[in-house]
């Protein structure tokens, strides 16, 4: 972690750090130059012998507290040169504002000599800052040598990886009877002379979990002695040393070792030796991501007989990827009760009935702790055999693992493995992750945010910070150090967890930086429990417990993660003003109400010495419900990356100046719906990526309020954007300059016009329709609702153009008499239809298909909505009739027309006038049919040979048909 902040550190201090304006003050450039040349050299100095460091710090608890020092002033220097840089970005801010000022000439003069004084002021505080760093970092580097720190990993380092011999007593193993069964079903399965490929099974689990005992378990076994000619197993490890291996695999089959040095004349022997037989050969412990390094040997491998496998263990699975696995076997915590069996068999190790009964409460406690990691089980049982007493016994079930020394020196290791073979970018993205209390459900889209808030993305020409945290997470995750995922119907990971012991890695590797508290009622701990040091913390408030005030001596902290304990939120904002006055390095601030806790509001005021807080990239105020206003001094925070205000319900306007964050790349203000209009200068933020909610007033083209054109520049946007009040436009022209066309990772739009029945397009002449079809939206949409539409149910032209659309809602179009030829769009999956009042009859026209059909030449087969699955009708009040597809054929060759093949689900609610279903739906594939408030069609529901049919929420027991 340490070596991916100088990193950061460093590329700072390589830009030109001394403004062009004050060079010509040679005594203050000159000093400061110097200064930071100092500061550069020594980081550089301490940078090459940091690997060395993070890796002796385990064992070595001096190194460990260098470590802290070095983060800790290399923390003070960041936020140095962070300080200067907000400066240097108000500075040009003001110069761009007076550049657009009217005032007489002389006020500008004036103005500019005071802003350059006060700059050469500043730049002096700044070199005197650095100064005094450089003098912390001077004796930091020189306390290096006494710990004999070598460069890169270290000359003596000890090995940490073990050669994992194939034995195994089996009488050490409990609870993986069912995975040996199924291990041995994959490598005993037959293939057939079709399907010859080498088969590649791959154990996946994190470190710890038992994937070698389990190959070892199939190896061992008689079925597998029988069935294979050849067996051959072979510790890997890393690095990945081919001219290793493949003596190895060589020493396994017995033949004699050659004294090779070419890896061709090698894997020459392995296939002589092997070729017509049937083999399975194991690979344990492999850490290669390399394809090229083990395609030689899967060439050489594939001259075995049909039923040959291979069968692999490893952490990750991109491993197993690159590997060509065709079977992921990932292996699973132990049971609980197996846990116990195996930690009481040695824990209890020769003490009498009446011990073991006396401390099997305390050891059934101990074993929890493990969470089903065999590797914990084994060492914690180790560890007490030797305690005698019941104190004993509850001093280890009260102290964290992490703290415990046998932790360090049985379970920590194998866990280590996996974070030394991180990068250090993503050694600190996990460390982090320390900040979380044990059991937490990890936002995934939070987490990334949090993340970048603390520089640890840095954003590359091609390849956006959102991005590369994106692919850091399924890094980590393909890693095992996250588990339990939630994943959305897409499946992609949205929410996760860390193992237990995982996160007692994180908290060992950052002891003293990263931290929670949770506070119920009056007393509150002292501060040096934690550290006063401390940068990372997480605050858990009970119901209206008053803000901790030493909180306010962690001087230094770089987060504050604040959470409601129970349904009732602590008030904060009473503390908030002296939380800014003090807490000034913060760079992350979460102050949201959960979405559980809907008994009160955390904050409901934001002071104006919100200001102070110049590092801040992250504010998260979601959930507030009393939030009403938020102050001017807010758009101070020239860094904000991320401003979260989602169900802020009360909010009624943002900040004039909101133009002056240019680095917000977040502003997620879902639920917002009292907010009628956006601030003027929103096209000034133009590093935008999510605007979830876009406001139109009356005044859209004020001096005050930002018209939908300024939406223009905002060339970023992605995922989700709702436009409201549309038919307040005036100007079709400003409705195209809005270019939504060209945001191509934009892939949901809601569009919401007027309800007001009494005005179109804010006066225009068919302004609505006008208006939708100037918002042609980028051609990869996914998702489109178009809410209180006033225009006809012509189609705008783009809309049939949409290929990628999976889900169209169409709410409130009231004027429309019928519904659009909405069957002609390729890919849409779910149709959502809502109060189209006028509408008497669905025609085939809804289907796409032209009545002309019998006259035209021969045409391929017709299939409206080939790929719907759920169709959703509600509130059309005035439907009487759905129409059968009466034309089962097209054209002179007469062939079948397909409707909505895919269909499975069916909600019709609130249509009272609608008599029956058409015949097309009546013998298609749905599945449920739900019905609500639809008197006519209900008497006539038993008719549908639909297996699952609900009438207003209950099932329906159906007649014989």
């Amino acid at each position: 972690m340490a070596r991916a902040l100088l990193s950061m550190i460093l590329e700072q201090l390589g830009g030109s750090f001394i403004p062009l304006e004050i060079k010509h003050h040679v005594g203050l450039a000159v000093g400061l130059q110097e200064e930071i040349q100092k500061l550069t050299s020594n980081f550089e100095a301490i940078q090459a012998v940091l690997e060395d460091a993070e890796r002796k710090q385990v064992k070595e608890a001096s190194v460990r507290h260098w470590l802290c020092k070095l983060k800790n002033v290399s923390y003070d220097v960041e936020d140095v040169l962070d300080e200067w840089n907000t400066a240097k970005l108000k500075s040009k801010l003001e110069k761009e504002e007076r550049a657009t000022d009217h005032a007489p000439l002389p006020r500008k003069v004036c103005y500019s000599f005071s802003f350059s004084s006060s700059q050469i002021i500043l730049h002096h505080n700044i070199a005197q800052k650095v100064q005094e760093l450089n003098e912390q970092l001077d004796f930091i580097s020189a306390e290096k040598d006494r710990y004999k720190l070598e460069l890169g990993r270290g000359i003596h380092e000890e090995s940490e990886r073990q050669i994992t011999p194939s034995f195994i007593d089996v009488t050490d193993v409990y609870g993986r009877d069912q995975d040996k069964n199924a291990v041995l079903n994959m490598l005993l399965e037959e293939n057939s002379e079709k399907e010859s490929t080498l088969q590649i099974i791959s154990i996946v689990g994190m470190g710890g979990i038992g994937k070698t005992t389990l190959a070892r378990l199939a190896y061992n076994d008689n079925v597998v002695d029988t069935h294979f000619e050849k067996k051959i197993w072979v510790c890997v490890s890393d690095p990945f040393d081919g001219i290793k291996i493949a003596k190895a695999i060589l020493e396994s089959l017995g033949d004699a070792v050659p004294n090779f040095v070419e890896l061709q004349t090698l894997l020459q022997r392995i296939r002589k030796s092997l070729v017509g037989k049937r083999f399975l050969l194991v690979l344990d412990d492999v850490w290669n991501e390399d394809d090229w390094k083990w395609k030689p040997f899967k060439d050489s491998l594939s001259c075995g007989s049909v039923g040959s496998k291979i069968l692999m263990t490893t952490r990750k699975e991109n491993v197993a990827v690159a590997m060509g696995c065709t079977t992921l076997f990932p292996l699973g915590k132990l049971a609980k009760e197996e846990c116990w069996l195996l930690f009481s068999r040695i824990a209890f190790f020769g003490r009498t009935s009446r011990e073991c009964k006396i401390l099997e409460d305390f050891g059934r406690k101990i074993v929890g702790k493990c969470q089903g990691l065999p590797l914990a089980v084994k060492t914690l049982g180790g560890l007490m055999r030797s305690k005698r007493t019941i104190e004993q016994w509850q001093s280890v079930l009260n102290s964290e693992i992490w703290e415990l020394k046998e932790a360090e020196r049985g379970i920590f290791p194998p866990l280590l493995l996996s974070y030394y073979d991180l990068s250090s970018a993503l050694k600190q993205c996990f460390s982090y992750c320390a900040i979380f209390p044990k059991d937490y459900v990890i936002e995934k889209d939070r987490l990334i945010k949090l993340w970048m808030a603390q520089g640890f993305l840095k954003e590359k020409r091609i390849k956006d910070m959102e991005i590369l945290g994106q692919e850091y997470f399924e890094d980590l995750a393909m890693c095992s150090f996250f588990q339990d995922f939630e994943r959305d119907g897409d499946g992609n990971i949205i929410k996760c967890k860390m193992h237990d012991l995982v996160h007692d890695l994180a908290q060992f590797l950052t002891k003293g930086e990263c931290f929670t508290v949770e506070v119920h009622g009056v007393e509150q701990p002292q501060v040096d429990t934690y550290s006063e040091k401390g940068r990372h913390l997480m605050l858990a408030l009970g119901e209206k417990v008053i803000f901790p005030t030493y909180i306010y001596n962690v001087k230094k902290l770089r987060s504050l993660l604040v959470e409601p304990i129970n349904f009732y939120a602590s008030i904060m904002s009473e503390s908030l003003p002296m939380l800014c006055n003090q807490l000034t390095c913060l760079r992350t601030l979460d102050l949201s109400t959960k979405y559980h806790t809907i008994f009160g509001s955390t904050v409901t005021e934001i002071p104006k010495e919100i200001a102070k807080l110049i590092h801040l990239r992250y504010l998260n105020m979601s959930n507030n419900g009393d939030l009403e206003e938020l102050p001017e001094a807010l758009c101070e925070l020239f860094n904000l990356q991320t401003l979260d205000l989602s169900f802020c319900k009360k909010l009624k306007k943002l900040p004039n100046g909101m133009g002056k964050l240019v680095n917000l790349r977040h502003l997620k203000n879902y639920g917002t719906w009292r907010v009628r209009f956006m601030p003027k200068g929103i096209e000034k933020l133009t590093s935008l990526r999510t605007l979830r909610e876009f406001a139109l007033s009356d005044g859209g083209t004020s001096c005050e309020t930002s018209s939908i054109g300024e939406l223009g520049s905002l060339t970023h946007l992605r995922d989700y954007l709702e436009i409201r009040g549309l038919g307040n436009v005036r100007d079709v022209n400003e409705a195209k300059k809005a270019n939504l066309r060209s945001k191509e990772c934009l892939l949901n739009l809601l569009l919401k016009f007027d309800m007001d029945e009494n005005k179109s397009g804010g006066g225009l002449p068919n302004g609505d329709a006008l208006i939708l079809e100037a918002l042609q939206p980028p051609p990869y949409l996914e998702c489109l609702e178009i809410h209180n539409y006033r225009g006809s149910s012509i189609l705008p032209k783009w809309m049939l153009a949409l290929t990628n659309l999976r889900h169209l809602a169409v709410c409130s179009c009231r004027n429309w008499e019928r519904l659009p030829p909405l069957g002609k769009l390729p890919s849409l999956e779910s149709l959502w239809i809502y109060d189209i009042r006028r509408v008497k009859k669905v025609g085939v026209e809804f289907l796409g298909i032209e009545r002309d059909e019998g006259q035209g030449s021969s045409s391929s087969t017709v299939i409206p909505f080939p790929n719907l699955k759920r169709l959703e009708i509600h509130d059309m009040n005035e439907l009487e009739e759905w129409e059968y597809a009466e034309f089962h054929f097209l054209g002179k060759g007469k062939e079948q027309i397909s409707i909505m093949p895919c269909l499975n689900f069916l909600v019709i609610d609130r249509c009272p006038r609608l008599k029956a279903l058409p015949y097309h739906l009546q013998n298609s594939s749905i599945e449920t049919l739900e019905i609500r408030w639809c008197s006519t069609l209900e008497k006539r529901c038993n008719i549908y040979r639909i297996p699952n049919i609900r009438i207003n929420y209950m099932e329906v027991k159906r007649d014989k048909v």
